[in-house]
């Protein structure tokens, strides 16, 4: 049986992690990491469709800056690399939100799978 004291040792178990700051933060935290995170997302599969699509805009802009510098880059090598930009950059906003669910306000109250009260829905 859980101690109250402590709160829910399912919460424990599972390393959810809920933290409590002032209104003002919350919000600001909520805003920032959701624009971030709609960028990222937005942002990774824009380079995914540059990886994947040869006649891509962006793409073709990377090749020619590629040769004013002199850099010769295989086709191979610069759809990798896109690839991989692209795939990280949706993990590093999928993680931006996830992380930003962590944040909660005094008046919140805790998550609905945490709380040890019955439902009274019927």
């Amino acid at each position: 049986m859980p101690d109250s004291s402590t709160g829910s040792d399912s919460a424990d178990r599972r390393g959810r992690r809920d933290v409590v700051v002032p209104m003002r933060l919350y919000k600001t935290i909520v805003v920032f990491s959701t624009m971030i995170a709609a960028i990222c997302i937005v942002g990774g599969f824009f380079l995914l469709d540059a990886a994947t699509l040869q006649v891509s805009v962006f793409r073709r802009i990377l090749e020619l800056g590629f040769d004013a510098i002199g850099l010769g880059v295989g086709d191979d090598v610069l759809s990798a690399v896109l690839a991989v930009a692209g795939l990280g950059t949706i993990a590093f906003g999928t993680a931006v939100y996830v992380l930003g669910t962590r944040f909660r306000t005094e008046g919140m109250g805790k998550s609905q799978e945490d709380s040890d009260e019955d439902s009274t829905n019927g």
